[in-house]
């Protein structure tokens, strides 16, 4: 199964090299314009830093859109190295800044190339990913002596409990990845004698979802 894996939140590591600090933000962005407008953000943040070099990566597989400068860093030392880490992560729609405060030692060709290469690493060896997956949301009336089963029934079949209304019956909202929702259907027949069915209320092909979660595996 090819995997669209995503940022799951704002991440920051900090480095130091030869006494300069290098600080590495890295974010979800998911078009040219959001990661634009995070650039600026992190440059109004370290308005007072020597660069503040940015990269991105939009989209997955053989529809991406990547960037990077150097941001007065000599050329090729700083976004193309940094951009090389972050394409070959796998990781797409991010944005990643990797800030400098100069600490008085050049570091040479070499020492920026790998000093702002390993920022992007430190950050993606952190970062929480999640992941883009088609998803369906099912609603289902359950009677009051199923519903404890009915709810082991979700996780067991890698769902999500997303809500629970106690009328004459237990009416539960739950989400599922596309592919376990046959299984889940069937298996709600047989715990209901065919008495209960789940209507689909709602499909997402794109629902971002921490890995971990509505069987996701952790990397």
């Amino acid at each position: 199964m090819n995997r669209s894996l995503i940022p799951a939140k704002e991440t920051r590591v900090e480095l130091v090299v030869v006494n300069s600090r290098f600080i590495a933000t890295a974010a979800p962005a998911f078009s040219v314009e959001e990661a634009r407008t995070y650039i600026n953000k992190i440059r109004n943040e370290f308005a007072d830093a020597s660069h503040n070099v940015p990269v991105f990566v939009i989209g997955h597989g053989s529809s991406v859109i990547s960037h990077c400068t150097d941001d007065g860093e000599p050329s090729g030392t700083a976004g193309r190295p940094a951009l090389a880490v972050l394409q070959g992560s796998g990781i797409g729609d991010i944005v990643v800044v990797v800030t400098r405060y100069f600490g008085g030692t050049k570091l040479g060709t070499g020492g920026l190339v790998r000093a702002y290469g390993d920022s992007v690493r430190e950050v993606l060896r952190v970062l929480p990913l999640a992941e883009k997956v088609a998803t369906q949301v099912l609603m289902m009336a359950i009677p009051y002596n199923l519903y404890e089963r009915a709810r082991l029934l979700v996780g067991d079949c890698h769902g999500e409990l997303v809500d629970v209304d106690f009328a004459a019956d237990v009416t539960l909202t739950t989400r599922f990845r596309l592919e376990h929702v046959t299984s889940f259907q069937a298996r709600l027949q047989d715990l209901s004698a065919g008495k209960v069915a789940a209507e689909i209320i709602e499909t997402d092909p794109e629902t971002i979802v921490p890995l971990g979660m509505l069987g996701g595996e952790i990397l």
